[in-house]
């Protein structure tokens, strides 16, 4: 009877870190830090059950601590569009795509690649600022 208890306890501990194992390659991944800088592309569904479903589809330049840059697209799971500046870590899996988000503070971005989500920022800030300008001044023609 002890043997029995003892393979028991064994095979328990064995599936636990299988099941573990099976998260990390299923959901895990490489990390990526991303700024919300839209409100998103508003996505109407219905569930099942005929209710209906809101999320947000987002395509935002991400990077990695390194400063490796990685175009994500995700569903934000929220029937309203995402924070707007807020900071997200996002896992991708090179199965499944993007597994997870958080929502993080700057200061818990890596330094390179906060530097990179800033110099992004400033440049799409730019892009809107002149395509806005030149908008304006041909609607005045």
């Amino acid at each position: 009877m002890k043997k029995f208890w003892i393979g028991l306890g064994i095979l328990m501990i064995v599936l636990f870190a299988g099941l573990q194992i099976a998260e990390k390659v299923i959901m895990g991944g490489q990390s990526y830090y991303v700024q919300i800088t839209t409100d998103g592309e508003k996505i109407e569904t219905e569930d099942d059950r005929g209710n209906q479903v809101i999320e947000y589809k987002y395509e935002l330049p991400g990077y990695d601590k390194d400063a490796k840059k990685k175009n994500l697209e995700f569903l934000g799971m929220k029937d309203r569009p995402l924070k707007k500046d807020a900071y997200l870590k996002i896992t991708w899996n090179q199965n499944k795509g993007v597994t997870s988000y958080e929502e993080v503070q700057k200061n818990a971005i890596p330094e390179k690649a906060l530097k990179q989500l800033e110099s992004e920022r400033w440049w799409t800030n730019g892009k809107n600022y002149w395509s806005k300008r030149i908008n304006e001044s041909l609607r005045q023609k």
